[in-house]
């Protein structure tokens, strides 16, 4: 059967970065399969819960995630065969063997065999024909306790994307190159004028075909992404775009706020679950330990100050001399009875921005 969005990432593979492209092993900590479901399950997961499913992974998404994730089997599947190889071809080239590539739909059971303890489908619902029916392929296949991230496009942050993409088809644009001969045409001034000098996307065919030629994309409101994720039967357990407050209740009445304001986030990120633990023992039972993304990066040869780039929502505090010799000592597990005072309150703020895990034994 004919698929609009298979014919369209096999036309153009997204997204195009250099095979060369690297990532540095602290910027994957929030995709940490360790730190994640300490995060959300209050405890390390158990080995049932040691496989990654990658749905809809694109040209890259496997590269970082095999770079959080040394030893643990991700299974990436995408409908489009082109991006698959391309993304085979980056993790081959840096080394990273422990991916199985899936050419497949992400609800096809002959693609995904099996339950994960953690899912990603970033930026793919929303593409769907049906994204409920995608959402609850996807429930079933996570474990007890499993992490589900997703992201989906936000309607009014997207409101000139959309009306581009509207005009587009009006027109009969169908290439980049046809766009391109059109933004030549924009006067100075004009909303068309000023997207292109904001938006990073047109600096190549790929990125304009994405986001402006793509055949399916939908927006949401927070409540109507509330509403299909209740009816997946998953609730929201962090959300992690840009400014996200950490207490999900808080998030979800600012979110409203903004909807009445007409006015969104650049895109909802927020990590899912459906029977997740959400208590910690006793501290006297808890263990803290370093995030394992981190520990090359505190190592006490490195030298200046190390900034990372915030994943989960909040601003990640730079990472000196003093701090990382603070978070050498969690290397490996240190009981959480042990921590005191002003201690406490730095554990408590590396705990926030993941770069701590907590744990019962």
């Amino acid at each position: 059967m004919f698929d609009p969005v298979q014919t369209h990432y096999q036309r153009y593979p997204y997204p195009n970065y250099p095979l060369i492209g690297s990532v540095r092993r602290c910027d994957t900590y929030a995709l940490n399969l360790q730190a994640l479901w300490a995060r959300f399950n209050k405890r390390l997961p158990p080995p049932e819960a040691e496989k990654i499913l990658i749905a809809g992974c694109g040209t890259f998404a496997p590269y970082p995630w095999a770079v959080a994730n040394p030893d643990v089997p991700i299974t990436a599947v995408d409908l489009s065969a082109r991006s698959l190889q391309r993304a085979r071809w980056h993790c081959l080239l840096h080394g990273k063997l422990n991916v199985e590539y899936r050419c497949g739909d992400l609800s096809d059971q002959a693609a995904i065999a099996g339950e994960f303890g953690l899912i990603d489908s970033f930026g793919v619902l929303h593409h769907l024909e049906d994204p409920l029916a995608g959402l609850k392929a996807l429930e079933r296949r996570i474990v007890p306790g499993g992490i589900l991230r997703i992201m989906l496009y936000s309607r009014y942050a997207r409101r000139e994307e959309e009306s581009i993409r509207r005009a587009f088809r009006l027109l009969g644009i169908e290439t980049p190159r046809a766009a391109r001969r059109l933004f030549k045409k924009a006067r100075a001034g004009s909303r068309l004028a000023g997207y292109l000098a904001a938006a990073d996307e047109t600096a190549t065919d790929a990125g304009i075909a994405d986001a402006l030629l793509h055949p399916r994309a939908r927006t949401y409101r927070i409540d109507e992404l509330l509403e299909m994720i209740s009816q997946a039967g998953l609730r929201p357990l962090l959300f992690a775009h840009p400014g996200a407050l950490e207490d999900v209740a808080e998030e979800i009445d600012r979110l409203r706020a903004l909807d009445k304001m007409q006015r969104s986030p650049g895109n909802y990120v927020l990590y899912l679950g459906r029977n997740n633990e959400t208590t910690l023992g006793k501290a006297a039972d808890s263990m803290i330990m370093l995030n394992p993304c981190l520990t090359a990066s505190v190592s006490l040869f490195k030298l200046g100050t190390l900034r990372i780039p915030a994943r989960t929502g909040c601003c990640n505090p730079p990472l000196g001399f003093r701090a990382r010799s603070f978070l050498r000592a969690f290397t490996s597990p240190v009981p959480g009875s042990s921590i005191t005072g002003e201690e406490a309150e730095l554990v408590a703020m590396y705990k926030r921005a993941l770069f701590l895990l907590e744990y019962s034994p």
